[in-house]
């Protein structure tokens, strides 16, 4: 039924898609520094880069040995699916800082077959002992957030392995058991500590409250492992086997289980209680991709718990009023342009969006064209809007409208997946901050998720929509996305890691894509600049920095910020598959 029902959408769209659909260009006008807002694109200086190239199957992940896993699950005729689980079960050992079986993940699937588009929330729930208040200190005051997400208080009950199975029971090929083996060869056998790993041991506060964190990643004198060493896992690879022979039951009840609630619950800091029906009655759920039309493409991404979806797809709505490919990419025009409509949907995000199982989100009204297309009437080209307030869309009437801007872990990894038959997945995991709560159990680390729960309960006396509760799912940005043609068929499967600057990230790197016309590589590499709503943020080092002065002359409050997007992307090409992967962490795309 699903994939009748993506055919009909396409059918119904293809002529839009096609060109039917009108958009407005840029005023022809001058700003206020006396310069085109229609520049056309000029060449750019520097030779574009090089992308990975495919003409069978591709893989991009945010390691090589997780990649290698993947492509060689393809070479075996494996799905897209499958290779992305192998991938990720290789991540949650190499990479354990960013993902892995202790946290969760948002997952994007087409089915070139039959057309199908589904999306599965692997999200974190919070336990029963959760509750609004638990943020607040002894006075009644919100937790600083360093304090409150080191040790149990910030674990959700882990989603990624409920996740993967029931999507594998949907589209996978190969058995269960043998995406688990290369993980557990590694765990078993050992590997390599990478720089990044190594780096990131020695710069992390809190990483040895728990004694398995430090007898795992700190040496006899208690230093932490250098770039180099050889770790191995046995307690993980006990884990995998375990759940590969008897699938995710065997994480969500019984001995593994209990290791969670025991870690939880004993931990030096901020024990909390978890009992066995947090595990047991957790459920992945299926829920409806956001989808919109941008010119001619339609683009699909992740609908809440995660904002990414939404608010990418709310940008680009506001973006559709101008006419994007004739601006030069990284140009003040552009720059602001984009800057603007990050503001405008920030603001709509901190105030609309929240588990939809728990309160009310107007997903159909923020995506509205006619409700973007007012929005798209704030912006100025002359001037920065300053601190945007929320619109009102369709079904937002009664909705309590704080702002709520409750921070994000930037610990999070990306990969994205096509295979010979062109089914695409685009997964986008996480364990929150770095390291997670720092907390250890049966050879994984524990995710801090709950951490995205707002720690102000009440605005005027009425509750905060992203607050804590019993069951519920944390607000995300995470955005996995699939972009497809005017014929259905994907063109671009793409994502990020973080926090909340995940949704820039990857707005970026699809304008760059699809307007610009970069090759994937150039547009995960391209300078990040992104507005969340709270001053226009531009990447430290980079050529946009020379800007500033101009866009500080347009209005705009400029922040420097150095933290690594991690854009991994796959894009569809006339002559096959090209693969980016973003050179400031150390992710690679691979293919045949």
């Amino acid at each position: 039924m699903a994939g009748r029902r993506n055919k009909a959408i396409f059918t119904v769209l293809a002529p839009v898609l096609a060109g039917v659909l009108v958009l407005a260009a840029c005023e022809h006008e001058k700003d206020g520094l006396g310069f085109s807002l229609t520049t056309p694109v000029e060449k750019e200086a520097t030779k574009p880069a090089i992308p990975a190239k495919a003409s069978k199957h591709m893989i991009v992940a945010g390691h090589p040995l997780a990649a290698e896993a993947g492509r060689d699950i393809l070479r075996k005729g494996g799905t897209a699916l499958d290779a992305a689980i192998a991938a990720e079960m290789v991540l949650s050992l190499v990479e354990p800082q960013s993902s892995g079986i202790g946290g969760g993940a948002f997952l994007m699937h087409y089915g070139a077959k039959s057309g199908a588009i589904d999306a599965y929330d692997g999200r974190e729930t919070a336990p029963k002992s959760a509750s609004a208040y638990m943020f607040l200190d002894g006075t009644g005051k919100p937790l600083k957030r360093r304090d409150a997400g080191a040790g149990g208080l910030g674990v959700g009950v882990p989603g990624m392995l409920r996740m993967l199975e029931r999507a594998h029971k949907d589209h996978g090929k190969l058995p269960w058991a043998e995406l688990f083996r290369p993980a557990i060869k590694l765990a078993e056998d050992g590997f390599a500590i990478s720089k990044r790993l190594a780096s990131l041991l020695r710069t992390a506060k809190d990483l040895t409250i728990s004694p398995a964190m430090k007898a795992y990643f700190f040496d006899a004198t208690g230093k932490p492992k250098k770039a180099g060493t050889i770790l191995k896992n046995p307690a993980l690879a006990e884990t995998l086997k375990t759940v590969a022979d008897k699938g995710a039951d065997a994480f969500y009840r019984g001995a593994i289980a209990d290791a969670i609630a025991e870690a939880v619950g004993s931990s030096p800091k901020n024990p909390v209680r978890m009992i066995a029906s947090d595990f047991a009655t957790y459920k992945a759920k299926k829920r409806p991709p956001v989808c919109m039309s941008y010119r001619q493409w339609l683009i699909c991404g992740m609908g809440p718990p995660s904002s990414g979806g939404i608010t990418t797809l709310q940008i680009l709505g506001i973006l559709q009023k101008f006419d994007m490919a004739k601006l030069k990419p990284g140009s003040v025009q552009a720059i602001h342009l984009v800057g603007e409509a990050g503001a405008l949907a920030f603001a709509d995000r901190n105030v609309y969006i929240a588990d939809p199982d728990f309160v009310p989100v107007p997903s159909a009204g923020l995506l509205d064209p006619k409700y973007l297309s007012l929005r798209a009437s704030e912006i100025s080209l002359k001037k920065a809007g300053g601190k945007r307030q929320p619109g009102l869309p369709a079904s937002s009437a009664g909705l309590n409208r704080f702002s709520d801007d409750a921070g994000e872990g930037f610990s999070t990894t990306h990969l994205s997946v096509i295979d010979k038959d062109g089914n695409a997945v685009a997964m986008t995991a996480s364990n929150a901050w770095t390291f997670g709560s720092r907390l250890m159990a049966a050879g994984f680390i524990l995710n801090n998720q709950l951490t995205d729960f707002s720690f102000t309960p009440n605005r005027d006396g009425a509750p905060v929509i992203n607050r804590a509760s019993p069951g519920k799912r944390p607000r995300s940005s995470m955005a996995p996305i699939l972009v497809f043609d005017a014929n259905g068929k994907v063109v671009l499967s793409i994502g990020s890691p973080g926090g909340s600057r995940i949704i820039g990230y990857v707005a970026k790197a699809i304008i760059a894509s699809l307007d610009w016309k970069m090759n994937v590589q150039d547009a995960v590499s391209a300078p990040n600049f992104l507005s969340r709503n709270k001053g226009l943020e531009i990447e430290k080092d980079t050529a946009l920095v020379d800007l500033r002065e101009d866009l500080e002359l347009l209005g705009h409050q400029v922040k420097l910020f150095s933290s690594p997007s991690g854009l991994n992307g796959i894009a569809v090409t006339k002559t096959g598959l090209e693969g980016g992967a973003d050179k400031r962490r150390e992710g690679v795309a691979l293919g045949d």
